[in-house]
């Protein structure tokens, strides 16, 4: 019986060996560009010349929008011969259906991708958000930030989706910056391209495709691309040196795929009002001959009003091409955009061979994703699949690797049970997980609740209740959506945050770092744990910390003041 037991034993670990090094001797996209599979020239053989410009577009898709929108979509798909989708809003199990459906009417496979850069939550309900890029670049092992992309990958395949827009390796010096600031891992290159590399192994060795994001960099903009064309007045040095970093070094450790942004840089192409996605000098100058780029090139969405703002009717389309997008993602008008580019290639602004060689791309990340095989999704359970223990596990340990202790270790340890304790929340009116999860231990507590709109007199009832004995513990929590800048607290909170930071209280920060710079006076906290977003699993790990369950190891990815500096945390 020992020896059968010992035999079984042996075998899993041997499978499990062989399944480690099938992953490892399976082709990356780019080895694979090199072999050209058979697939690839059978497929692209077939093609007509208008089918071929189809490819190079892929349209957005919802499962939110109703029959309608679904059914413009198919039709698109089944006239245009168009070469993939982009999801956004929706449900997994709705995405599942929709997809076959989708693949029935496409005479080659479709190409199917999402913006995932927290995961599937960044798009769909009823699924996984891990933790925004802000959070991880306080995590100091990287190890969880590769499974992370591995569960990634996951969820992404189980839903019949091929390649994730993501991660997102913008350098953040821009505390203002609107569009990307807790999308990113924080303010120095360093700390992105590590994190960034880490996240992009795990999905692409979970058989995904990835695109860098944005393409030479956006995190120094106070513009927002999507209403206007930001501008990036550095030099090329400074851009070569810090912006354009973390893309380099990903790109020397294998990245599949890169998005372009919609911003002028004048320094590298001095075109008036010229966007990045479609400039030559730029996405063929600097990304494919500069910095060497074999992957597939995307642009950014071409609907954004930074692009189509100066460059209407499809002339963005061909520039795009022109510049050297393999994918133009979103466009305005795909049927106009493709008579366009053939009017272009007629007109000999724009060549077949160029069409014809990102087509060759698409086709190989088709195959790469294992398109050259027809599947059908299972539409059973879904939710369920995506939704597996292990991934609510790492989600806790993520969340408890980025708690970043600012200031008073001491003053948590001596917190004690015995004591009679206010914990006091600010922010939203409800109870929070974060109450609940101290109440636990703290037994002798008692709890208040301050809205963000609290007036004096609403503030002044919870502080005739704190006796000078009480040890008090504050979270203040942004309620808001996603944690960006502005934290929305009316001006007697900030006075009454200000107040409780002399005294002894012990703070939890569940918002973005950034916020604390509109919060003068709480660098006089005795004690100040960075919690980063409001969700349920970051409010765990922050009880578990004052309840010293755990030891805080984050280090904060950005500068806030000159109190709050990157790199800080006890």
């Amino acid at each position: 019986m020992k020896k059968s037991l010992l035999y079984t034993l042996g075998l899993v670990a041997s499978l499990g060996t062989l399944s480690t090094q099938a992953q490892q001797t399976q082709p990356s996209y780019l080895e694979l560009l090199k072999q050209q599979p058979k697939w690839v020239d059978s497929v692209f053989n077939r093609m007509s010349k208008k089918q071929k410009i189809a490819q190079l577009f892929f349209v957005r898709a919802h499962t939110n929008r109703g029959q309608a929108f679904e059914d413009s979509v198919g039709k698109v798909i089944k006239r245009e011969k168009i070469g993939g989708l982009v999801f956004f809003q929706g449900g997994p199990g709705r995405q599942a259906i929709l997809t076959n459906k989708y693949q029935k009417l496409a005479k080659v496979p479709l190409l199917i991708a999402s913006d995932g850069e927290w995961g599937l939550g960044m798009r769909l309900d009823s699924t996984i958000s891990y933790p925004y890029q802000m959070a991880l670049g306080a995590v100091q092992n990287k190890e969880l930030i590769y499974k992370m992309g591995l569960e990634v990958a996951k969820d992404y395949k189980r839903v019949g989706m091929h390649m994730n827009l993501a991660p997102d390796v913008d350098v953040n010096n821009n505390a203002k910056n609107p569009v990307i600031n807790y999308r990113s891992f924080g303010e120095n290159k360093y700390n992105v391209a590590e994190k960034g590399a880490a996240y992009m192994k795990g999905m692409q060795d979970g058989g995904l495709m990835v695109s860098l994001k944005h393409f030479p960099g956006h995190g120094d903009t106070d513009v927002d691309s999507h209403y206007d064309l930001p501008q990036l007045n550095f030099t090329k040095e400074r851009l070569d040196s810090l912006e354009i970093y973390p893309f380099r070094e990903l790109i020397k450790q294998g990245a599949a795929g890169v998005m372009i942004a919609h911003m002028n840089i004048p320094a590298l192409d001095a075109t008036p009002n010229m966007p990045s996605t479609l400039s030559k000098p730029i996405v063929t100058g600097v990304l494919k001959e500069q910095l060497g780029f074999k992957g597939i090139v995307i642009s950014d969405a071409m609907e954004m009003k930074g692009v189509v703002k100066y460059y209407k009717d499809s002339e963005a389309d061909v520039m795009g091409i022109i510049a050297g997008n393999d994918i133009l993602e979103l466009t305005e008008d795909t049927k106009r955009a493709v008579k366009k580019i053939r009017q272009a290639i007629k007109d000999q602004r724009l060549t077949m061979d160029r069409i014809e060689e990102s087509v060759k791309k698409i086709l190989v990340a088709k195959y790469w994703a294992g398109l050259n095989v027809k599947k059908h999704i299972n539409e059973d359970n879904v939710v369920a699949e995506v939704n597996r223990p292990e991934s609510m596990a790492l989600l806790q340990q993520l969340a408890d690797a980025s708690m970043t202790l600012l200031k008073g270790r001491d003053a948590v340890q001596q917190l004690t049970p015995d004591k009679r304790t206010v914990i006091l929340n600010v922010g939203t009116p409800d109870a929070t997980v974060f109450q609940q999860e101290l109440v636990s231990t703290y037994k002798n507590s008692v709890v208040y609740n301050l809205d963000k709109n609290a007036n004096a007199n609403a503030i002044a009832k919870v502080l005739a209740e704190i006796k000078p004995e009480d040890q008090v513990i504050i979270g203040i929590i942004d309620s808001r959506l996603r944690p960006s800048n502005n934290l929305p607290l009316s001006a007697d909170l900030k006075m009454f945050l200000a107040d409780m930071a002399k005294k002894d209280a012990v703070f939890a920060f569940f918002a973005n770092p950034y916020n604390l710079a509109g919060l003068p006076g709480l660098e006089n906290a005795k004690s100040l744990l960075v919690a980063y977003q409001k969700e349920d699993y970051m409010q765990k790990a922050a009880a578990s910390v004052l309840k010293k369950q755990l030891v805080p190891t984050g280090k904060l990815p950005v500068s806030v003041n000159a109190f709050f500096k990157y790199g800080d945390g006890l």
